[in-house]
Formats: C-alpha cells, sequence, structure tokens
C-alpha cells in the first residue's frame, strides 16, 4: 500500500499517523475527532490522510494481465 509520507503542502510528517487513523475510523470513530487526536489541525494535513486511496489492489490485475499479453505476443513471433 502507497501511503503519504509527508504532507505535500507543509512538509509535515503525517505517515507515521495514517495507519492509526485508518484502524481507527475502520472501528467506528469519528474521523474528525480522531484527526484531531492525532494532532493533524492543518487542513493540507488532514487532506493528505484523508484522501488517500488505497489502489494497488485495483491495478495489479492491468500489470499481469499485460504481462500475460506480453508473453503471448513474444511466443506468437518466435
Amino acid at each position: 500500500m502507497l501511503k503519504p509520507i509527508r504532507c505535500f503542502t507543509c512538509g509535515s510528517l503525517v505517515g507515521d499517523k495514517y495507519d492509526i487513523f485508518a484502524e481507527r475510523v475502520k472501528a467506528g470513530s469519528d474521523p474528525s475527532q480522531v484527526l484531531d487526536s492525532l494532532g493533524l489541525k492543518r487542513y493540507c494535513c488532514r487532506r493528505m490522510v484523508l484522501a488517500n486511496v488505497d489502489i494497488i489492489d485495483q491495478t495489479l490485475p492491468y500489470y499481469e494481465f499485460l504481462a500475460q499479453r506480453h508473453a503471448e505476443f513474444e511466443s506468437d513471433t518466435m
């Protein structure tokens, strides 16, 4: 999973707080209260944590398909 390490705007460290945020929100806590308790007061840092989307599981099948097609193409040309 790719998660932001630092805020793009202010450079504050946010990577160490993402896992805690995700666990607590998944447990049912209010996201704004979790961000406040983690010390993320700036809206730019809050945006970095809130806007992160785990897309690696969605993109992996495309790369596997491309590798398979490439192998098929290589075997057809020989």
